[in-house]
């Protein structure tokens, strides 16, 4: 068997609306499909976010973005402008996030959704060669 790509991936909430709004206001996503206990919301190439309603879920602790390094989490690459302006704009909104962390040809910034979640945006410098490509034998530039 081999993947082809990621189709969804699922996060609790304790608030459906209020994750719902977050998802689709901070991050871009679309809302495809709402069900008493769930929403599907949509992103880039058509991935899916599928939010799980779970009632008295107590939210994930402020530790998981002060020291996030090895902790489960979904990353979601955006394009270098707005990685850059994305610090402002979680400020601005109150979002709890880590400083910027700089691994060279990109830099990764991860941040709590309102249920604790923890998410992290990556932004590359440069267009990066698809993932199923060797950088060692791309194609030469003409």
């Amino acid at each position: 068997m081999r993947v082809r790509r990621l189709d969804h991936f699922g996060v609790d909430v304790a608030d459906l609306a209020r994750a719902e709004r977050f998802y689709a206001e901070v991050l871009g996503m679309t809302v495809a499909m709402r069900l008493p206990d769930q929403v599907l919301m949509r992103y880039g190439d058509g991935g899916g976010c599928a939010l799980f309603l779970k009632a008295g879920r107590s939210p994930g602790s402020l530790d998981q973005v002060a020291n996030p390094l090895g902790k489960s989490h979904h990353a979601f690459e955006v394009a270098w402008d707005e990685y850059r302006t994305a610090q402002a704009l979680f400020s601005e909104r109150g979002i709890p996030h880590h400083a910027p962390i700089d691994w060279g040809d990109h830099e990764c910034l991860y941040f709590l959704d309102p249920d604790g979640n923890l998410l992290e945006l990556v932004g590359y410098r440069s267009p990066c060669p698809p993932a199923n490509l060797d950088p060692d034998h791309l194609p030469a530039a003409e």
